[in-house]
């Protein structure tokens, strides 16, 4: 039976686990916390489709169901798994997306990799998704398409059906034109979008930059302006844009640009802090603390996070401020994105050092400074910790959007607590009641950490009283309805049973 939705991810949207001789697929686990609402749209059609990949040591002879039929709590949907080897994902995803694609989308063109990149894999891998999905839709069918590493798949996907309406959502920043058309394979990325009936992106400066490079290549056109929303306009911010493109024309077609920041579960991550277990987890860490104050920081290990800079930052205040030794803590949780990555092995090598150091430096046999945590901490004791923190540090260099920010507003049930954000992550432009800064500025970063500890209580809860009305009012269900908009449904995603975004590092 073919599909009205196809949903082309590459992920499958579930783990496999062996139990007792058996394989059993039970939720995914992935930072990514987006699975769970993507699948809560099969419930909205007759039949739904995803399409991933799994490793096989034999493509022609993978050893497992290449299509299984899936009937949960989502709905009924199918999976096409896509056999590639070892070697196809290391260059399709390892080396292609990670080491070419990736600093390139957050403007880091020093760390930008040409020479090992195997572009006819990339190719080959994209053309694979493509045939997959065009096989699963029916005729008139969504196809709904995820982030870079597929950034192919419209245009070859257009080739094989023209029917069928093609949506893609880039979850990544989008670059400039002149850090984007570093990439020699530009032409070739951007006339596949431009396959697209809709590209989403978070937030208004992404979709600009798109239609800069998409002018600058192209012969599309700009054919429609908007002015951007109050509630999405960070005045005087480095990502604000006060009009933004809604449409291009490209060889006929229009390609509307759609832009939809991608949210938290903002009332199930509600329901987890306002547990009384949860509480008193908070108020066991608090005693934990005896008197201290928490800034909690947590992310992926990841040059463009920001790790090594907050730091640093850390480093300089203790040593501007020798009245805070002794009463203040920072608990770093850096989780390691990739361990087949040697530029995410040097990152945490530098933490590792950076922590060591500072410890060393102004630690006490009663009283370390710096917690370094390498490893995922499950989604409910996190929640506790952003219930115990006085102060969510989020400052990174680069992010597409970054939901701990919004994770932390969303547990802050007590109306407490402050966030400090970069100016550089898409959540900035939403999350306007933050502490804004500058992580590119030693002064500014400095000085928003003094400015959220010393903020009085009346502040403190009136900043947090407008983040959380932004949080709760742009949850992972707008994102859906907008979604649903673009698409042509008018349905709202209905409530996932599966956990959001990060009990790890989103």
């Amino acid at each position: 039976m073919s599909s009205d939705l196809v949903i082309v991810y590459h992920r499958q949207p579930y783990e496999e686990v062996e139990i007792d001789g058996q394989t059993v697929l039970r939720e995914n686990k992935s930072p990514n916390g987006i699975v769970p609402t993507l699948k809560s749209f099969f419930g909205r059609v007759d039949k739904g489709a995803w399409v991933a990949w799994k490793l096989a040591e034999d493509t022609a002879n993978p050893g497992f169901d290449p299509v299984v039929q899936i009937d949960d709590a989502f709905g009924r949907y199918s999976v096409t798994r896509l056999p590639l080897t070892e070697h196809q994902v290391r260059e399709f995803y390892h080396i292609t997306s990670k080491e070419a694609f990736w600093p390139i989308l957050h403007g880091f063109k020093d760390r930008y990799n040409y020479d090992p990149v195997d572009w006819p894999n990339f190719r080959e891998v994209n053309w694979r998704f493509a045939e997959a999905a065009a096989a699963e839709a029916a005729p008139g069918a969504v196809v709904w398409v995820h982030d870079y590493n597929l950034w192919l798949v419209p245009g070859y996907l257009r080739q094989m059906r023209k029917d069928v309406r093609i949506a893609f959502f880039h979850h990544t920043p989008f670059p400039a034109a002149d850090v984007f058309n570093v990439l020699p394979w530009r032409r070739e990325i951007v006339e596949s979008l431009l396959a697209c009936d809709e590209v989403g992106f978070h937030i208004p400066r992404y979709a600009a930059n798109f239609a800069a490079v998409a002018t600058s290549l192209t012969e599309a056109q700009i054919t429609d302006r908007q002015d951007v929303a109050p509630d999405m306009q960070a005045e005087g911010g480095a990502l604000n844009e006060r009009t933004v493109p809604t449409c291009l024309q490209y060889r006929g077609s229009d390609v509307a640009l759609r832009v939809a920041p991608v949210g938290v579960d903002a009332a199930y991550i509600e329901t987890r802090a306002s547990r009384p277990e949860t509480a008193a987890q908070a108020a066991e860490i608090r005693a934990g603390l005896g008197g201290d104050k928490l800034i909690l920081s947590v992310g992926r290990t990841d040059y463009t996070k920001g790790g090594v800079d907050q730091l640093l930052s850390f480093e300089r205040v203790l040593e501007a401020n020798p009245d805070l030794a002794g009463t203040l803590r920072l608990m770093h949780v850096s989780v390691s994105a990739n361990r087949n990555m040697v530029a995410y092995e040097a990152v945490q090598s530098e933490l590792e050092q950076l922590a060591g150091r500072i410890n060393g430096r102004f630690g006490t046999l009663e009283w370390q400074p710096i917690a370094l945590i390498s490893r995922a901490i499950p989604f409910d004791e996190l929640v506790a910790y952003y219930r115990a923190a006085d102060v969510a540090w989020i400052t990174p260099l680069v992010d597409g959007m970054n939901l701990v920010a919004k994770e932390f507003t969303a547990a802050r049930v007590d109306g407490d607590g402050v966030l400090v954000l970069s100016e550089f992550a898409g959540a900035a432009v939403e999350l306007q009641e933050a502490v804004i800064t500058n992580p590119y500025s030693h002064r500014a970063m400095d000085q928003a950490i003094m400015t959220a500890l010393d903020m009085p209580l009346d502040e403190r809860r009136g900043r947090m009283k407008a983040l959380r009305a932004v949080v709760a009012r742009n949850d992972i269900r707008a994102w859906g309805r907008a979604v649903l908009d673009a698409s042509g449904g008018d349905d709202t995603p209905g409530d996932s049973p599966g956990t959001p975004a990060a009990h790890h590092a989103a």
